[in-house]
């Protein structure tokens, strides 16, 4: 588990939301001090949470609840530059993690948590 005054755990919190021109556009992300998230897809009703761990650069996702049963654990990679992130998950629970972002999704920061 990671601390709470962890630099990089610090620049995650908080709510983003995909930007447009993507294939999940709006979809958004909320991740909490207490290693929780929720994700919400409104345009087609979905929903889902489960617990996330960070380690420099590298995000696990443990989905344990989705609208559709698409649960497990995503190995991905992300960057956070300003109000920007760029996020990088495999396309199903199991898979590999990228090695890379040339498959990244763009999230822009819409709430900041507990600067």
């Amino acid at each position: 588990m990671y601390k709470r005054d962890d630099i990089f755990m610090k620049k995650i919190l908080g709510k983003w939301v995909q930007a447009e021109g993507q294939p999940f556009a709006g979809l958004c992300f909320e991740f909490f001090e207490d290693s929780t998230f929720q994700a919400i897809y409104e345009s087609m009703s979905i929903t889902s949470s489960g617990t996330f761990q960070i380690d420099g650069n590298q995000i696990d996702i443990k989905q344990d609840k989705h609208t559709f049963g698409l649960v497990g654990h995503f190995k991905g990679i992300y960057e956070i530059s300003d109000e920007k992130m760029k996020l990088a998950l495999p396309d199903g629970p199991s898979g590999d993690r990228p090695s890379d972002f040339s498959l990244a999704r763009d999230y822009i920061r819409k709430i900041k948590q507990n600067d």
